[in-house]
């Protein structure tokens, strides 16, 4: 390669960094800003301005509001399959691993299992990290748009489908059975009710913050909550 060649890469380079971090920028800034005010609450001079860039990155990088809204929710579903994927693979794999013949899962190996989804779950959701996109998701829960979809589709519904199966092992009923999805729903509420309703429990506990020791009483109950699924 050519001096000339090697300069015009390193230019080539640079404005390939440039345009990713203004990127990057805009998809920070737009989470923060749309889990504040929702979709129709931000113009997008509000959110160039917040994300420190020209107002015309929008429409190149993006095309419109409406495509930075959906890749925001692409950004977060990355964030959060970062967190869980790696557990959620390997349950799958277990729970493939047993539908085709192999060593079948036990109630005790169902209940370790579910546990350990609850437990990630709400680490997830009580820590610093989910502070930045928690809100926009919140806002998708109470008035869905096709952002929903992309959360839904990304990281929500493979890990209830997992949880499903194994709560279907420990209760010992059908899976897709009413009564089972229902008792799902209610364990993943009595998780994001940590992070949905965080000024009532900061007053109820009379806590001035979830820290480290705070999340650590969270966790800590998580088998509890999954006893009172199990009562039977």
């Amino acid at each position: 390669m050519t001096s000339k060649s090697r300069s015009v890469k390193r230019k080539v380079d640079r404005r390939v960094d440039r345009g990713e971090a203004t990127r990057q920028k805009l998809l920070i800034a737009s989470i923060r800003e749309f889990g504040r005010l929702g979709f129709e609450g931000v113009s997008t001079r509000a959110l160039a301005q917040a994300a420190g860039v020209n107002l015309q990155a929008i429409p190149y990088y993006f095309r419109d509001k409406e495509g930075l809204y959906l890749a925001a929710a692409e950004h977060i579903t990355g964030l959060v399959k970062a967190h869980v994927g790696e557990l959620a693979d390997r349950i799958r794999g277990r729970l493939d691993d047993a539908d085709q013949g192999g060593r079948e899962i036990k109630k005790a190996e169902a209940r370790a299992l579910l546990t350990e989804i609850a437990r990630t779950m709400a680490a997830l959701f009580v820590s610093p990290q989910s502070d930045v996109w928690a809100q926009f998701v919140v806002h998708e829960q109470s008035a869905p748009t096709a952002a929903f979809s992309i959360l839904y589709r990304g990281f929500m519904g493979p890990m209830l489908q997992i949880a499903e199966r194994l709560l279907a092992i420990l209760l010992e009923e059908p899976v897709g059975s009413e009564h089972i999805r229902l008792r799902l729903v209610s364990l993943l509420g009595s998780i994001l009710v940590f992070r949905v309703a965080r000024g009532t429990i900061l007053s109820q506990l009379g806590w001035s913050e979830i820290g480290p020791g705070q999340a650590n009483a969270v966790l800590d109950m998580v088998p509890e909550l999954l006893a009172t699924i199990d009562r039977r």
